[in-house]
This record gives C-alpha cells, sequence and structure tokens, in this order.
C-alpha cells in the first residue's frame, strides 16, 4: 500500500476542509491511502509541551509520520503572503530527515486557503516548496491539463490547490476547489505509487 501524509494546519477550518479533499483524491486511487495530520499552534511560550492529542480534527504530525511516508501533501492559510508559523515550525524540526535523505526523491504537493483572492495565495505556495526541495522531494503541481484551471472564479493554482474565503461567505469550498483539490490528491498519489513500483525489487 503506497501512504500519502497529508499534513496542514488551519485556524478557521477551510484550509482542513482542502485537506479533505485531498484525501478523497489520494483513496480514490487503487493501493493508495491518506494518513491526514495536523501541526499545533506556536506562540512565545510555546517551552511548555503540547497536549498529545488535540481537543478536535486530525490527530499531531510526527517526524515519524512525515519519515514513513511515500508522499507529501502540505498545507496551510495564508500569512502575509507566507505559509503560518506552525508548519514552518513542523519542517524546521525536519533536520535529521534531511540529514540522512528521508525524503529524497518523494513527490510532494502544498495547497492553501486565503481570505481574499490577492492574499499572497501564490506566494504562500512556493514558500512552502522551499524546504521540501531542500529535502529533496519532487514538487507535483496542478497542469493546466486539469480545464478548470482555466475556468475558475474561485481557487484554484498551478502551484497547488487552494479556496478563497471571500468567494463564498458561509467558508464553504466552491466546487471547483473541491474538484481541483481532489485532482492534486489522485496526481501525487499516482506518482507516489508509480515510484514505489520502481523502487521495490521485483519478486
Amino acid at each position: 500500500m503506497t501512504e500519502l501524509l497529508v499534513l496542514y494546519y488551519s485556524r478557521q477550518g477551510t484550509t482542513e476542509a482542502l485537506a479533505r479533499q485531498i484525501c478523497r483524491g489520494v483513496d480514490s486511487v487503487d493501493g493508495c491511502r491518506s494518513r491526514l495530520r495536523s501541526v499545533p499552534p506556536v506562540s512565545a511560550d510555546n517551552e511548555r509541551p503540547v497536549k498529545a492529542v488535540p481537543d478536535s480534527g486530525a490527530p499531531w504530525a510526527t517526524i515519524e509520520d512525515l519519515a514513513a511516508t511515500d508522499g507529501l501533501l502540505l498545507g496551510s492559510p495564508t500569512r502575509f503572503g507566507n505559509m503560518a508559523a506552525p508548519v514552518k515550525h513542523f519542517l524546521d524540526q525536519s533536520s535529521s530527515l534531511w540529514l540522512r535523505g528521508g525524503l529524497a526523491g518523494k513527490p510532494a504537493a502544498v495547497f492553501t486557503s486565503t481570505q481574499t483572492m490577492h492574499g499572497g495565495q501564490e506566494s504562500t505556495l512556493l514558500s512552502m516548496m522551499l524546504p521540501l526541495l531542500h529535502q529533496g522531494m519532487l514538487i507535483v503541481g496542478l497542469p493546466y491539463t486539469e480545464p478548470l484551471l482555466t475556468t475558475t472564479r474561485s481557487g484554484g493554482s498551478p502551484y497547488g490547490a487552494s479556496h478563497v474565503q471571500g468567494v463564498a461567505e458561509d467558508g464553504r469550498l466552491s466546487a471547483d476547489e473541491q474538484q481541483l483539490a481532489q485532482a492534486l490528491g489522485r496526481r501525487v498519489a499516482t506518482i507516489a505509487r508509480t515510484l514505489k513500483a520502481g523502487r521495490t525489487p521485483a519478486g
């Protein structure tokens, strides 16, 4: 079984909603399954231990989850055109993986949500790619062979799946956003399955 880690941070629930749509895409690919995980918030007094289990939502991710995955889909809301601090904090703890090349050659993709259309979606997606490139991961985007990329009036980008809060006042994902998130999940899962099969000795 090819397992993909869908890892996100969410405050208002929209990035989590994207993550769940991505999981649907991953799980629709034969031989693939998703593992949904989140990261805890950080603050100036974060020296104290975080509760082992969150009150709601997906379980907290561990570096072991990251090490074991066959592919990664990483999501964050936009913070001034950049990923949120909790996502960066989690990635900053992955130097042990970098030292041994633990993520090199595995596919990865990114997703985000913003309050407005010009809230920094593309720069946030690009900022999340940088540490993944340092880890040697293979960055996967959404190609324009996805027809919705040229017709959507809500979220969606060749850099990754996205959601624009301002489009829907109730905060729900648009139909286009849902379908593009699922497409991203399917794409990364298909690539991860192919790469894993190529690394597995026949027999």
